[in-house]
């Protein structure tokens, strides 16, 4: 694939360890609009990573070449969406026990501690209603 954008897309591959040999492509017949020309010809690229199971299936060109470059274009899309979206839940983990290990501010002590003694009172106030009259 000899393409303008070809290098940047290599870049991306290589900064995201994608490599060929972890890529099995299959050219499959199109679907949708098109007619005979779609009906004959297998340009549509289903493109898989094998080690992520990621599996991206590409027609947006007539050609068998960009529909592979653009097939690699959306598997980088997607491999940068999972690996941010990893990411977020690692930060999102990490700030959750954060928040859950500080200590309680001084005002939500004071009211818990309010509450209890309340609650204590009402507690002690309830016992056996004596018989004499």
């Amino acid at each position: 694939m000899s393409l303008p954008n070809d290098e940047a897309l290599q870049k991306r591959l290589t900064k995201l360890r994608i490599h060929e040999e972890d890529l099995e492509e299959e050219f499959i017949r199109g679907s949708g609009p098109g007619g005979q020309k779609i009906n004959k010809t297998s340009s549509t690229v289903v493109l898989r990573h094998v080690p992520s199971g990621l599996e991206v299936r590409c027609q947006r060109e007539r050609s068998q070449v960009m529909n592979r470059y653009w097939a690699r274009m959306e598997l980088c899309d997607r491999m940068e969406a999972a690996v941010s979206e990893a990411k977020m839940a690692l930060q999102n983990e990490r700030e959750k026990a954060r928040r859950q290990n500080r200590p309680r501010p001084r005002g939500l002590k004071n009211r818990i501690l309010k509450t209890k003694k309340n609650r204590s009172g009402v507690k002690k106030n309830r016992g056996r209603v004596s018989g004499d009259d």
